[in-house]
């Protein structure tokens, strides 16, 4: 769909195993009259199914030899829907990311959908039942969490909430009144997790960030900083000294200068600006006395400080400890 390779992230059934793995360990235990022995011992049997499936193989009996004691107490489970939850929708552009095999790979953030499904328990006596249902309503309240491996190369847990919405029960009977009857509990469920999209293949990236530069500037209206040219060849006079404050001859225009080339370039920056400066400007040392004329501006912004990371060791990867070596570099030196 939409050009996309084939994916099967099997998101749908893991939600499916996962709600019918809570129940699959419930036991009925019978008791002598006086309540303290145990003298049967039952592990309650949990299928997929709508409930009307069972009820059919429940109360068929093609031989006419079967009796319905012989097939409860038994479960049964059915997703019996799903539904857009737009109250747990993240930023569509959001990634999640894994390391492996030195290259990195990328999902985008998943959709969340609620999971509609129903448990019925299918008993003879209502003690059976009873003691079924205190088995699992302790622990709803009104959810229980079940922690996922949704994903398994992107190597990322997930908590799914299991919510207990309703409780309810009727009674069904075989023929008339004087025969058997069957109990049947019938529990609603939702369960509030994701569908995913495909993750990127590793061979589409383009390896690991093994270093990060950033790049400092002033613009070209700040005044903290101004880079100029002057006439170096034509009426030198003198070396503007860093750190002494200069004027403009008939301006009221005043700063620091925080750096000089004293080469033909003539570069020259200029900073603590009362106001910018302009092609013509005469200026002058207010310590050295020294006196040039401005030839052009940088209208470019002028770099401020440039910080570069490096991880170390250099060949750190996620499955080891690691840190990094930060350098920073200050104007002048990276004008």
């Amino acid at each position: 769909m939409l050009n996309n390779s084939h994916f099967y992230n099997r998101t749908i059934r893991k939600i499916v195993v996962a709600f019918g793995s809570m129940f699959n360990d419930i036991q009925l235990i019978r008791y002598s009259k006086d309540g303290l022995t145990a003298h049967e011992i039952t592990k309650v049997p949990l299928n997929y199914g709508a409930k009307e499936k069972y009820l059919v193989r429940i109360n068929s009996d093609p031989t006419l030899t079967k009796s319905i004691a012989t097939t409860v107490p038994r479960m049964s489970f059915d997703m019996e829907g799903l539904a857009y939850d737009s109250s747990r929708k993240q930023q569509t552009t959001l990634q999640n990311f894994a390391f492996g095999s030195s290259k990195m790979k990328t999902q985008y953030a998943p959709v969340p959908y609620n999971f509609d499904f129903s448990l019925s328990i299918y008993v003879r006596n209502t003690e059976d039942g009873t003691q079924i249902l205190e088995q699992i309503l302790p622990f709803f309240t009104p959810d229980f969490t079940v922690t996922v491996d949704f994903i398994k190369e992107m190597d990322q847990l997930y908590d799914m909430p299991i919510m207990l919405n309703s409780v309810s029960s009727q009674v069904d009977y075989e023929g008339d009144f004087m025969n058997t009857r069957l109990i049947i509990w019938n529990l609603e469920f939702t369960a509030k997790a994701y569908i995913w999209p495909p993750v990127v293949s590793p061979s589409s990236n383009k390896g690991l960030i093994l270093q990060a530069n950033t790049n400092l500037y002033t613009d070209s209206t700040n005044l903290d900083a101004q880079k100029v040219f002057v006439d170096y060849a034509n009426g030198k006079s003198g070396y503007f000294t860093t750190g002494e404050d200069i004027g403009v001859i008939n301006k009221d225009t005043t700063g620091k200068v925080l750096y000089f080339s004293n080469t033909g370039a003539g570069q020259l920056v200029v900073t603590d600006l009362s106001q910018r400066l302009e092609v013509g400007d005469k200026l002058v040392g207010l310590y050295s006395n020294s006196r040039y004329t401005i030839k052009t501006v940088d209208n470019s912004p002028t770099k401020a400080v440039a910080i570069v990371i490096i991880p170390k060791p250099a060949g750190a990867n996620v499955d080891k400890a690691y840190g990094f070596e930060e350098i920073f570099t200050e104007w002048p030196d990276t004008l």
